[in-house]
């Protein structure tokens, strides 16, 4: 006997899937960080960011015990609520969606300055930048309006390539420009910068550490999660602090600050109408290393890693827009329009519209200091609130199971208080404090974004009924499924959309020669922009039908049920469903092209590469008898 896993969530993704997609978030914000820090920080820029890295080290401990405790998507939405209530897990999440809307907004404001640097310099100037962001924000929204699928692997790939690149990039610039006196010589206490300038760049700086909720995020999707999520994020905080601490050193180094006429001042963060590089601050660093023949070849390389790189960032804020939208909407804290899938392209296409159209506005100014403080604004509120929610869980719930615990822990009349914690709230709150209090466009816009999902959240949950902190889901009615556990048998896969009569039949001959169960699997794709639980009741309907059906031809031996898959994961969880129930054949359809020719897929090329069994491919054409199948059918041993 074998046991069957039942329908739920797919646990996918390793340590390194996790390491590599946080960190092509988190170390996509370098190529615009660096420059909007060294605006204000000049010569202290490296001490900013080694002063931001350790709140970040705080953070990630945070998120590292929070979701090992409760693998959900959310992130400090998710603690709030467990925490404290419904309430403050919308205020944590409408914190987080202003996050995920300036991500979208900054990150395609800067590509048209590293493209410009290379290409076509109007696009590294108003409006040629502002345009150009906009063309990129328009782009990727319909891309997953129409559920473009997200390719996993080349995400993965660009963010080895830029960690790769990044370290190269140090390793140059501390043999070929690293220059410790020049840093000395660039620091003038209390004059370059003011303190009140050290001061602001602090939480400036955290912009280049935040997309540490990418990890929380892809908590239900992660394999042994008690364990991979805390090893990924520790990761993720060596990775980013080893680059972030040396790579400014050495921008500037190479970009050193100059005073003249009492003002100082250093390229690396002037805009590019005065000759600056704050526009695409790492191809200044490369601009400025004598790399001889391969100079040219080098600006290049990295001003196009850095587009696409930045480009894949706005995706990526599109995506979190989406699946946090659908999120809010299940758990009652936003109208249902916007959560509302697409009847088409099963994708929330309005609230990707929505905030798509919310980044563009904050696009149209052309201030990258306003976006990155704005930024700033949103997360370290988000930050706060995660750190307070783990104190709080702690008090709550002490004896609660937690597979992860943060370092720094104080044992005091008889609680176990976490310092990590206790600390990075009150560093992450006085951020907070410092931006609002400082800034004032910041505080209007930051403060009426905050007032305005308040009011809508009261407005909403009183025309529904509830009250402000109670956790109410939708219910979304599940489809009956057989509980039982199977034989060990012969699985057959279709996807929702269409039942090969000619499989069962196949799968049929075959289990009667062995006197075996026969297990009928659906696969439903669930595009990137939704989440991995998103209610797809004509898919769920489709594929129950389409597994009664089975039943009906194959009698009381098959079993089956339907799982949610991400694009281009199918043909993994066929092969992971043949090894748990112990299969000893699957049974495919080939895929018909519309035009009327078969050919492999994706799906069935990772079954026949990774096959743990016989594998057969049914043509689905009808073949009559015996000898006839076999000339219809594949065999691979």
């Amino acid at each position: 006997m074998a046991r069957r896993r039942l329908q739920g969530l797919e646990r996918v993704l390793g340590v390194n899937a996790l390491f590599s997609t946080a960190y092509g978030n988190v170390g996509s914000s370098i190529y615009y960080a660096l420059g909007l820090v060294a605006s204000f920080a000049l010569g202290l820029t490296p001490v900013v960011f080694v002063i931001a890295g350790v709140i970040f080290f705080l953070t990630a401990s945070t998120y590292a015990e929070a979701t090992a405790m409760y693998p959900e998507a959310g992130g400090s939405s998710s603690f709030a609520r467990r925490a404290f209530n419904e309430f403050w897990s919308f205020f944590a999440a409408w914190g987080q969606m202003l996050n995920y809307t300036i991500t979208i907004s900054i990150s395609a404001f800067f590509v048209p300055h590293y493209i410009g640097s290379l290409f076509w310099e109007p696009l590294r100037h108003a409006p040629g930048d502002i345009i150009g962001g906009i063309v990129c924000v328009a782009l990727l929204a319909a891309l997953n309006v129409f559920g473009a699928k997200e390719t996993a692997g080349l995400n993965i790939t660009l963010a080895v390539v830029d960690f790769a690149t990044q370290l190269l990039l140090v390793g140059l610039g501390l043999v070929l420009i690293f220059s410790p006196e020049t840093l000395i010589d660039n620091v003038q206490w209390g004059v370059a910068p003011t303190w009140s300038n050290f001061i602001v760049a602090i939480p400036v700086a955290m912009i280049a550490y935040t997309g540490i909720e990418t990890i929380s995020n892809m908590a239900e999707e992660a394999k042994d999660e008690t364990r991979s999520i805390p090893k990924a994020i520790n990761r993720v905080v060596i990775a980013v602090f080893a680059i972030y601490a040396l790579l400014p050193a050495v921008a500037l180094s190479a970009l050193p600050v100059s005073c003249e006429g009492g003002e100082c001042k250093t390229l690396l963060g002037l805009p590019e109408d005065q000759g600056g590089f704050a526009g695409d601050p790492v191809l200044g660093i490369v601009e400025h290393m004598d790399l001889g023949p391969l100079q040219h070849a080098g600006e290049v390389y990295v001003g196009l890693l850095a587009a696409t790189i930045l480009f894949l960032a706005t995706n990526a804020g599109i995506i979190g827009v989406s699946r946090l939208t659908y999120s809010m909407g299940i758990h009652r804290q936003m109208p249902d329009r916007l959560r509302q899938l697409h009847p088409r392209f099963r994708t929330p296409w309005v609230g990707i519209i929505v905030f798509s159209v919310l980044a563009c506005l904050a696009m149209i100014p052309g201030q990258a200091a306003f976006l990155g403080n704005l930024y700033a604004f949103g997360a370290m509120l988000s930050f706060t609130i995660a750190h307070a929610a783990v104190v709080r869980l702690r008090l709550k719930h002490p004896d609660a199971r937690r597979p992860y615990r943060g370092p720094f822990n104080l044992r005091w009349r008889g609680r176990d208080l976490p310092l990590f914690a206790i600390v990075g709230g009150i560093c992450t709150g006085l951020a907070w404090v410092v931006v609002t209090v400082l800034y004032l466009d910041v505080a209007i816009t930051g403060l009426s974004w905050l007032a305005i999902g308040v009011v809508v959240f009261v407005v909403f949950r009183r025309r529904q009924g509830l009250d402000l902190t109670t956790t109410t889901r939708v219910a979304v009615p599940k489809p009956v499924i057989d509980h039982e556990a199977e034989y060990e048998s012969v699985l057959v896969a279709f996807d929702e959309r269409e039942y090969v009569s000619d499989v069962l039949r196949t799968a049929i001959k075959l289990a009667a020669r062995r006197h075996r169960g026969i297990h009928v699997l659906v696969t439903i794709t669930v595009p990137p922009t939704s989440p991995i639980s998103a209610a797809m009741p004509e898919q769920e309907l489709a594929a129950q039908a389409l597994i009664e059906q089975a039943k009906v031809e194959g009698g009381r031996r098959v079993t089956g049920h339907w799982e949610k898959v991400r694009p281009g994961q199918a043909g993994r969880r066929i092969v992971d469903e043949a090894k748990e129930i112990q299969a000893r054949a699957i049974v495919m359809p080939l895929p018909v092209r519309a035009g009327g020719g078969s050919i492999f897929g994706r799906t069935l090329e990772t079954v026949l590469a990774e096959r743990p069994c016989r594998v057969i491919i049914e043509s689905g054409r009808g073949r009559r008898r015996e000898a006839t199948r076999r000339a219809a059918t594949e065999e691979v041993v």
